[in-house]
C-alpha cells in the first residue's frame, strides 16, 4: 500500500480567504498538483501512484459547511474514480466532524474506520475532542482499536494514523495539546502484529521519532500543506519554512517513507 499523507490544510468557507497570511485553498491546490500533478502531468510522486490519499486533520479552519465544500470540490478532481486514489480523512481540533461526514462521507473514509488494500491495513483514528485544542480518543475508541488490532498479522502491513502526536514531541506549546490519551494507545500499540508506523498531523512540521519500546516502528509528523510552525528537528531537505508531505510505503519486506516539499503557492494580490 502507498500512502500520500498531506496534512492540516485549515480551509475556510470562503474559497479567496486567508489565515496566517496565505489563502488556504490555494495551498491546497498547490499541494495535490505538486504531489499527484495536474492535467494529466507527472507530479512530485513521479511514477510513485499513490493508492490513499490520506489528510490528517485540521481540514477546515473555520469548521464551516462552506469550508468542508471547497475541499470536497477540490478534492473531487483527484479522488476516487478509477484509477485515482482512496481519500482517507481524519477530523483534528479544527473540524466538525459531522458537517465532515454530511459533506465528504460518500467519497471518503473518514476515521474511525480501517482501511484494508494492496495487502496491507490502514486504522483511521479519530482524536477531535470537542471544544478541546488537545486530542483524545477516548475509552469506546481505544476498545474498538483494540479489537482491530487484535485480528491483525505479522504478515498484513499496518500504518495507523490520528491527528494529534501520541507522544511529546519537544515543543512546549504543542506538547499542551497533544494526545491526552497518548500512553493509553502507545500500550495498545506495543505489540501490535505488522505495524509498520504510526503518522500524525497537528504539528505544521517534519518530525521523526519511535514507538517506545520498539525502535523499528516510527513516529512520523507531517509538514502542514498550507504554512509551517518553528521547527523541533532540522529538515532533512533544509526546508523547513516550505509546505510538504510524505509519502509512505508499506510492505512486506518494510517501510519506505519520502519526505516531500515544494515551494508555496504564489496568489496574485487583488486591487
Amino acid at each position: 500500500m502507498r500512502v500520500l499523507q498531506l496534512s492540516d490544510p485549515h480551509l475556510l468557507a470562503d474559497p479567496a480567504g486567508c489565515y496566517r497570511a496565505r489563502q488556504p485553498l490555494a495551498q491546497l491546490r498547490q499541494a495535490l498538483e505538486q504531489t499527484l500533478g495536474a492535467g494529466g502531468s507527472v507530479g512530485e510522486l513521479g511514477g510513485e501512484r499513490p493508492d490513499v490519499l490520506l489528510i490528517s486533520g485540521d481540514l477546515c479552519q473555520d469548521e464551516s459547511w462552506g469550508g468542508y465544500i471547497n475541499l470536497r470540490d477540490q478534492l473531487g478532481a483527484v479522488c476516487p474514480g478509477p484509477g485515482r486514489p482512496q481519500l482517507a480523512l481524519l477530523p483534528g481540533n479544527h473540524d466538525h466532524p459531522q458537517l465532515l461526514r454530511a459533506a465528504l462521507g460518500r467519497q471518503a473514509w473518514i476515521a474511525p474506520a480501517e482501511l484494508r488494500l494492496a495487502g496491507a491495513r490502514l486504522l483511521l483514528l479519530d482524536s477531535h475532542w470537542p471544544g478541546q485544542l488537545a486530542g483524545r480518543l477516548g475509552p469506546r475508541q481505544l476498545a474498538w482499536l483494540r479489537d482491530r488490532l487484535a485480528v491483525g498479522t505479522a504478515a498484513e502491513p499496518l500504518l495507523v494514523a490520528l491527528h494529534h502526536p501520541p507522544v511529546p514531541i519537544g515543543d512546549p506549546g504543542m506538547d499542551a495539546i497533544a494526545l491526552v490519551d497518548g500512553p493509553e494507545l502507545l500500550d495498545l500499540l506495543a505489540d501490535a502484529a505488522g505495524l509498520q508506523a504510526v503518522v500524525f498531523g497537528h504539528i505544521h512540521q517534519h518530525w521523526l521519532g519511535h514507538l517506545p519500546g520498539r525502535a523499528a516502528v516510527p513516529l512520523l509528523g507531517c509538514p502542514s500543506s498550507l504554512c509551517p510552525f518553528p521547527a523541533v528537528q532540522a529538515c532533512p531537505q533544509g526546508r523547513a519554512q516550505d509546505p510538504g508531505g510524505r509519502l509512505l510505503t508499506l510492505s512486506p519486506t518494510g517501510l519506505r517513507q519520502r519526505l516531500l516539499r515544494w515551494a508555496p503557492a504564489v496568489v496574485p494580490s487583488v486591487g
